[in-house]
């Protein structure tokens, strides 16, 4: 498993199922057994697949954000994460369960909104500090109108 977590690096899209597995280390069966061969034999016909990091003219950032609601069978929590990329490069990602229960969609995503907003300017500040010149402005990306919505007009934070 140890194995399988640095792959992570790479391949984030293994990154739930290896996390889900390793929570059961402690007592393992037969169903993680075949889950861990099952995260093989995908590994093994995505060779091709994974970061490939490009040089390119565009210095822009921008990032993908999403969220579903209470998909965590055992707790009622969301999951969420982000992917930043850097040109065409993804440079920034993260997905995990949130640590509070949400109360409906438009809140979940609005969190992980937060969070990948809080990301992207840490990566201006950063590329600022390493001189690499800003272009334009960042373009972050969500799929849940409600949270468009509350991020552009404050005044439905008090209704929230």
């Amino acid at each position: 498993m140890g194995a399988l977590q640095y792959l992570t690096f790479t391949h984030p899209d293994i990154c739930f199922v290896v996390n889900k597995v390793c929570q059961c280390m402690h007592t393992p069966t037969d169903s993680h057994w075949a889950a861990i061969k099952h995260i093989l034999r995908y590994l093994k016909g995505t060779t091709s697949c994974g970061f490939h990091i490009t040089r390119g003219s565009c210095f822009a950032l921008h990032g993908f954000i999403d969220a579903d609601w209470a998909s965590s069978i055992d707790d009622r929590k969301s999951m969420s994460g982000y992917l930043i990329f850097f040109g065409q490069t993804p440079i920034s990602w993260k997905s995990d369960k949130r640590h509070t229960v949400a109360r409906s969609s438009t809140e979940a995503e609005y969190k992980a909104l937060a969070d990948g907003t809080a990301e992207v300017i840490w990566l201006q500040y950063l590329l600022t500090d390493l001189q690499v010149p800003s272009v334009s402005t960042p373009t972050i990306w969500c799929d849940n109108l409600g949270a468009t919505y509350l991020s552009a007009n404050p005044i439905f934070h008090a209704r929230t």
